[in-house]
């Protein structure tokens, strides 16, 4: 019987690679503009150049490197257009999925909601935007993964690394604490099963991310 099971496969080394540059380009440690070689980044990595060569591939399809061929990979800046295109997509994602999670969250679900949002509120007034960030893909990906749509989760999956550089910046500002206010009002009308008013905040969250694009 347990001949049908298969081992666990470890990580694959091009995407522990992609998750390790796509980082360092969101949090700025590899500035836009900054030209990158796979010679380099897999040396640095301890990898060799093949995983860091299709990170790289995917990290163009996602817009934050770009690639001349026979030249040279460049990181690119935050292209306004880009960037509000991107957020406006992952809003409308957003906008499905609590539309369709709303009726089917459990107290459970809106429990890990709160204690995502608590984590937001801490790492907001301390500064720490990676806390943040995290504490708020958490709070979001709840509607997500409830709505069980995968498109709409590959496609906030997709977008999101365009949109990071800017999230990073929003929540590096004092305003960032409104979130905490935005996040409750969204937690309250899930838990009152009101979807009208869950996409109508939901809305006017990532709806900010675009107008701070412009």
């Amino acid at each position: 019987m347990l001949d049908v099971l298969e081992p666990v496969a470890r990580p694959l080394l091009r995407d522990t690679a992609h998750r390790l540059i796509r980082d360092a380009i969101v949090r700025g440690e590899i500035a836009p503009g900054a030209v990158v070689r796979d010679a380099q980044l897999a040396e640095q990595l301890g990898l060799s150049r093949a995983p860091v060569r299709e990170a790289l591939a995917r990290l163009a399809d996602e817009g934050l490197v770009r690639t001349k061929p026979q030249s040279h990979t460049r990181v690119t800046p935050i292209d306004t257009v880009e960037v509000r295109d991107a957020a406006a997509v992952v809003r409308a994602m957003h906008e499905v999925a609590v539309r369709a999670a709303v009726p089917v969250l459990t107290p459970r679900q809106i429990s890990d909601m709160l204690a995502a949002n608590r984590r937001f509120n801490v790492a907001v007034r301390t500064g720490d935007v990676d806390a943040a960030l995290a504490a708020d893909d958490e709070l979001h990906d709840v509607p997500v993964r409830a709505c069980g749509n995968r498109a709409v989760a590959a496609t906030i999956d997709r977008y999101t690394p365009v949109i990071r550089r800017l999230e990073r910046a929003r929540f590096s500002a004092p305003a960032a604490k409104e979130s905490v206010a935005a996040h409750r009002r969204l937690i309250e009308a899930c838990r009152t099963g009101d979807a009208d008013e869950a996409v109508r905040v939901t809305t006017g969250i990532w709806h900010e991310l675009e107008q701070l694009a412009d």
